[in-house]
């Protein structure tokens, strides 16, 4: 058995202070050998910097994710075509930086982690997530033995979509970009993990990270106050997927609040 854990949304530097105090315990506690998490807001809420994606990967993570802020720092274009164990979403433009999925091996196994974007309510110019999956999974064939999508959508329909879409070609679909995490973990006919968002690493005393005051205030003015990280404790949130050796499907799914 192989066990997998993919982390929610770290939202700013102290969601990622708390990741750091977390993660090694947690990978210990429950026999940890592989782990993913989604950066795009870690640096002051929106996009990443590379002191912050290495810092990832110093406290032991295999594969940052990103989405719709993934441009949202200009020193991504510095570091994302040379960093091995980062990814942007697999469906934007091609011919722009980065790419789109990554194969890590892992206790003797080889571990595809791919990045997809969701095109409903994101306000991103993307192409076709499942046309895309279609196409990444066609040129994987046989080169790998378990692969891992983090489909980071708004809409709930759209990733349940995914789920089925790729139920037994894939071992695991995991959402993130809500923030809030989901209570719908299932394992599919056909073997596929699955849960419609894994939630996020930042401030509990916020609304999905922001600071409440500002938040509140664009709500009830709609005027475009701007967003303000929500200081105060953090938690952890995540799941944890039991991927089967023999045939790569998954066998148990456990979320984590931390």
């Amino acid at each position: 058995m192989l066990r997998i854990l993919a982390l929610g949304d770290i939202v700013g530097e102290n969601g990622l202070k708390k990741a750091k105090e977390i993660l090694p315990e947690l990978k210990q506690k429950e026999n940890i050998d592989f782990v993913i998490a989604n950066g795009e807001n870690v640096a002051g809420g929106m996009g990443i910097t590379h002191k912050l994606y290495k810092e990832l990967i110093e406290m032991g993570v295999e594969v940052v994710t990103l989405g719709n802020h993934t441009w949202a720092k200009k020193d991504i274009f510095s570091f994302i075509d040379e960093e091995k164990r980062l990814i942007r979403p697999a469906n934007y433009s091609q011919g722009i930086p980065g790419k789109g999925y990554v194969t890590i091996e892992a206790k003797g196994k080889k571990i595809t982690v791919i990045n997809l974007i969701g095109r409903t309510e994101m306000s991103i110019l993307s192409e076709n997530p499942f046309i895309k999956v279609k196409e990444i999974l066609s040129q994987l064939e046989k080169n790998t033995d378990i692969i891992v999508v983090d489909f980071h959508a708004e809409a709930s329909a759209e990733k349940i979509a995914m789920g089925y879409y790729l139920d037994g070609q894939v071992s695991v679909v995991f959402g993130t970009h809500t923030h809030v995490q989901t209570a719908d973990e299932v394992i599919l006919e056909k073997g596929t993990g699955y849960i419609t968002d894994i939630g996020m690493t930042g401030p509990l005393k916020s609304i999905i990270g922001m600071d409440i005051a500002a938040s509140l205030k664009r709500f009830e003015t709609s005027l475009p106050e701007r967003y303000k990280l929500a200081e105060g404790s953090c938690g952890l949130s995540g799941c944890i997927f039991d991927i089967d050796d023999a045939n790569s499907r998954t066998t148990n799914i456990k979320r984590i609040k931390m």
